[in-house]
């Protein structure tokens, strides 16, 4: 079963977006491209409302992600579970769509005898332990986010740890929204540790609007081109065999 890369983003919010294209469509689009969309609300007490939760809730479902509601005391553990929950998903309906290949167009791992289907989870099991990972973070610095700062840079310390104990390969990058002189600013380049994160995050000045459709929109193009990046590098690695032979 080929699963290639599972290509993730993350995005850590407060409220709801109130700049630019509208997030669910957004996420809808990173869907179409093989991009699950995973969407965290950060909450005090009870300073969200109906329309901020129905948002969130909204990204998640356009982008076949996980959505979750928390406390900023429990942001660690909800970064690591919806990041792993959403693994899961994926890998499940890489197996599905292998089932119907092979069983015919009706059928999922639901339709698999107890036995059976414990057999093919196992194997989700095992591949979402070697499966290489790709994750864009979003993190919301608008004005609300400032004092959540602290707590979402240990918590994405947390979840490089954690993945990192996986035999799969890793990478990240980081976008925060709004930007200093525009929609967003990608504070890390592409890499396979957090950590450097902790240097940047007590510099960033929180403030200003949520354009989460554009951040969104703006992930979806740093996917595109790692891609391209990748196949151009590729390309001129199997170029020098060809000389060198």
């Amino acid at each position: 079963m080929k699963t290639g890369k599972i290509k993730q983003l993350l995005v850590i919010t407060d409220g709801c977006s109130n700049q630019g294209e509208d997030p669910v469509a957004m996420a809808a689009l990173a869907k179409e491209q093989g991009i699950t969309v995973n969407v965290i609300g950060v909450i005090d007490k009870d300073t969200i409302d109906g329309q901020g939760i129905r948002e969130i809730e909204g990204i998640a479902m356009s982008g076949g992600g996980v959505s979750q509601i928390v406390y900023s005391e429990q942001l660690s553990q909800t970064v690591q579970m919806v990041t792993r929950k959403a693994m899961t998903q994926t890998l499940q309906g890489v197996v599905n769509r292998e089932l119907r290949q092979i069983l015919g167009s009706s059928k999922t791992l639901e339709d698999l005898p107890p036995e059976k289907r414990g057999e093919v989870l196992e194997v989700v099991d095992e591949l979402g332990e070697s499966v290489d990972l790709e994750v864009i973070v979003l993190v919301d610095v608008s004005a609300s986010m400032k004092h959540k700062l602290p707590t979402v840079k240990e918590a994405l310390l947390d979840l490089s740890i954690s993945l990192n104990a996986r035999s799969g390969k890793n990478l990240f990058s980081v976008l925060v929204f709004p930007g200093k002189r525009g929609e967003t600013d990608r504070i890390l380049e592409w890499t396979p540790r957090l950590e450097s994160i902790s240097t940047i995050f007590p510099m960033l000045a929180a403030g200003g609007i949520t354009p989460t459709g554009p951040a969104i929109r703006e992930a979806i193009h740093l996917f595109n081109e790692n891609s391209a990046l990748r196949r151009i590098l590729s390309e001129n690695d199997e170029s020098f065999l060809e000389e060198s032979m």
